[in-house]
């Protein structure tokens, strides 16, 4: 809410179905598929908002998970000694898990983690983005997630997620406009019959305008605003394009 970045926008970037994503801000873990996928989730939806997803992924267990739930992981059998036998005792058997029971629990564990990624990709089936920018949570660390957020050094957003965006007033015209992290772009201030503003780039821009006499260059092309009287507001992103806020959603520059 903070960042202004609709459940769209992450299901779109994360290929996490929004059902999934509401589940996991409410906490209602009863209504993910089982405590391997609120894991993977919990990663890759941290990772998407720049969270610190070990951290996320440790509470969860510490709070949440039941030590049954725990044997999923994979189990180091206990050291034995030359003879064969546990540390500290002789013959060839002992208290650890026998080598055939290691291995099917590590099968087990090589079989969740491709359902993960099958599950993932699967879930971005209404996305016409290519499935190759997936996040997932078998390489969290893995250069082709760092380049699907498609970010630059400095933590700012790369060109391909800028808006460009400016306004030529065509009569005397109210404008408010916000950018990235609350920016006030333009402060609230009227705009004189064919005064033109400079041109702004940000990730979403939020707009309140108070009347229809203005032309919008968004990215260069000129886009006409619906004859009104009443106060006007749109958000403006490269991915959704212009969108018509409702009275309750115009910013304010006040």
């Amino acid at each position: 809410m903070r960042a202004r970045i609709d459940v769209s926008e992450i299901e779109a970037k994360t290929k996490i179905r929004a059902k999934y994503l509401r589940a996991l801000e409410n906490e209602e873990w009863g209504l993910l598929p089982g405590p391997t996928f609120v894991k993977s989730f919990l990663r890759t939806y941290a990772q998407a908002l720049d969270l610190d997803d070990k951290a996320l992924v440790e509470e969860y267990r510490r709070n949440h998970e039941r030590p049954s739930e725990a044997m999923l992981e994979p189990i180091v059998s206990t050291p034995r000694s030359k003879g064969g036998g546990p540390r500290g005792r002789s013959g060839p058997s002992g208290d650890g898990p026998s080598r055939g029971y290691v291995i099917a629990v590590s099968t087990i564990g090589v079989v969740i983690v491709v359902l993960v990624v099958l599950l993932l990709i699967g879930g971005g089936g209404s996305s016409n983005k290519t499935p190759t920018t997936t996040t997932t949570a078998s390489t969290p660390r893995h250069a082709a997630a760092k380049h699907a957020r498609k970010h630059s050094l400095g933590g700012r957003p790369a060109s391909t997620d800028l808006v460009a965006l400016s306004l030529r007033a065509t009569g005397l015209v109210y404008v408010c406009l916000i950018g990235d992290d609350g920016r006030k772009a333009i402060p609230g201030v009227d705009l004189q019959p064919g005064e033109t503003t400079r041109t702004y780039h940000a990730r979403r821009f939020e707009i309140t305008l108070g009347n229809s006499s203005v032309t919008m260059l968004v990215d260069g092309t000129p886009r006409t605003v619906a004859p009104s009287s009443q106060a006007i507001g749109y958000s403006i992103t490269k991915a959704y394009g212009r969108r018509p806020l409702t009275a309750g959603q115009l910013p304010t520059c006040k």
